[in-house]
């Protein structure tokens, strides 16, 4: 009786462990983007890839991945993909994900670059989750600033 208290015990231990392991978020950033077949009409699609780098120790087994991005605080693109596949244990994957732009945003986008002061820096931020089969939805964000003058430059 009492050695079956013991290994219950244990056990519901074990297993609490394992419920209270901290998952650091994945880093997520935008590594590529090509055209994509579009629906026409007022959106235009791209594939969006993505590089996903896992700073933990146990691999993340995912079944999906949503993301949305901004451009200088508004909305410019939202995607999601169900693919599935492993970032191993201190690794990184590249995933492909398709991504809807609507022409009443990249309008807006180009109001707002065209209206008042030129812009030397545009900031963008990247927020989403990767949903996956042990620890639920990894949620991450990234963001950063643009040097204008080095897009139209051709990066030089």
């Amino acid at each position: 009786m009492v050695r079956s208290l013991i290994v219950m015990t244990a056990a519901a231990l074990t297993l609490a462990a394992c419920a209270w392991q901290r998952i650091d978020p994945p880093r997520v950033t935008v590594v590529g983007a090509e055209p994509a077949s579009s629906a026409g009409g007022f959106e235009t699609r791209m594939q969006l890839k993505v590089r996903v780098q896992n700073p933990n120790d146990t691999a993340i087994e995912y079944n999906g991945i949503s993301v949305e991005i901004d451009v200088l605080g508004k909305s410019l693109a939202t995607g999601i993909s169900n693919q599935t596949g492993t970032v191993p244990a201190f690794g990184e994957a590249v995933m492909t994900v398709p991504v809807t732009i609507s022409v009443w945003s990249m309008a807006g986008q180009a109001m707002g670059l065209l209206s008042g002061k030129a812009a030397d820096k545009i900031t963008y931020e990247m927020r989403g989750k990767l949903s996956t089969y042990n620890s639920g939805a990894l949620r991450f964000k990234s963001q950063g600033e643009l040097n204008v003058a080095q897009l139209m430059s051709g990066g030089k």
